[in-house]
């Protein structure tokens, strides 16, 4: 657990940020592979294993930043409650 939290900290947040919405929200148009997926998922329709791996691609970008986003406000509530 350590190691995933420490690569988390060396990752540069614009960097996340960004991989994150590109890969997360594409293709932009007509309609992100993310929400398609999703919906083909509460439609039990996501049965192809190209799907799932797509559904799973897409969520891991999201996935990490928001850990990442959640591990910056956890540091800085640390570092807030230490009394400095």
């Amino acid at each position: 657990m350590q190691r995933i939290l420490a690569l988390l900290d060396r990752m540069p947040l614009l960097h996340v940020v960004i991989l994150g919405l590109l890969i997360g929200f594409s293709p932009f148009v007509p309609e992100p592979h993310l929400i398609e997926k999703l919906r083909m998922l509460a439609h039990g329709t996501l049965t192809r294993p190209l799907d799932i791996f797509d559904l799973l691609f897409h969520a891991s970008a999201l996935l990490i930043l928001i850990l990442k986003l959640w591990r910056v406000a956890w540091l800085r509530n640390q570092g807030q409650g230490s009394g400095a």
